[in-house]
């Protein structure tokens, strides 16, 4: 017990971060769908460390939204339910609103320049998976651009819960992804710069409202 008015001394956690990214990165390329369960003896034994990382990286991946954990079934990859897809969409509906109107009101040549950086990146991805950490580095460039700290750690709070909800957009329609992606951002990168307002969030809106009907069955083929 620790003497009052006294800090206990912090643990070091780097291996189970560490731990925690490596098997975020796995579930982001495909490796755990949503469902899959992430059984401790497996990944430890794959990672090479010790069943207590990875204990706590599963719990640091329960805290993000990423994992599920059940009594009689241990850790699960989350598979959003229609709640859940909801409650993201009108979530980042508000952060993003709020983003867009502060990125064309204030944001810095260099902010939009990064934005622009996102979109180039875009052209380059060799499949979905990395076609998706492209989305969500466009999302990032646009909240920093926003140079609202509070508004980014909001966004950085449901970034994997997003990422996880484009992943399965593109598990329920693929086709045409890849190949209607860049444009769609290139088009959201142009609205910021010519700083109309009102575009842009009829264009950033149109952006998630496919993505949303796609995954409650209301989306045709094609698309974000």
């Amino acid at each position: 017990m620790s003497e009052p008015g006294r800090v206990v001394p912090a643990r070091r956690r780097g291996l189970a971060d560490e731990v925690a990214d490596r098997i975020r990165d796995a579930i982001f390329d495909g490796a755990y769908p949503p469902g899959s369960q992430l059984r401790e003896v497996e990944l430890s034994a794959a990672l090479g460390v010790s069943r207590g990382p990875v204990r706590e990286a599963l719990l640091r991946l329960e805290r993000e939204g990423l994992a599920r954990s059940e009594w009689h079934r241990g850790a699960t990859v989350t598979a959003l339910t229609e709640p859940d897809v909801a409650e993201l969409d009108t979530l980042r509906a508000a952060l993003e609103q709020l983003a867009v109107a502060l990125v064309i009101e204030r944001a810095p040549a260099e902010g939009l320049a990064a934005v622009d950086t996102a979109v180039g990146r875009m052209a380059r991805a060799a499949d979905e998976h990395e076609m998706v950490r492209c989305d969500i580095a466009f999302h990032d460039a646009v909240y920093a651009a926003a140079g609202h700290r509070r508004l980014l750690e909001a966004w950085e709070a449901i970034r994997s819960q997003v990422h996880l909800f484009l992943l399965t957009r593109v598990g329920v329609e693929a086709d045409g992804y890849l190949a209607a992606i860049p444009e769609e951002h290139r088009q959201l990168a142009a609205a910021l710069r010519a700083g109309d307002r009102e575009a842009a969030l009829a264009l950033f809106a149109a952006h998630r409202r496919h993505a949303f009907d796609i995954l409650t069955g209301k989306g045709g083929s094609a698309g974000r």
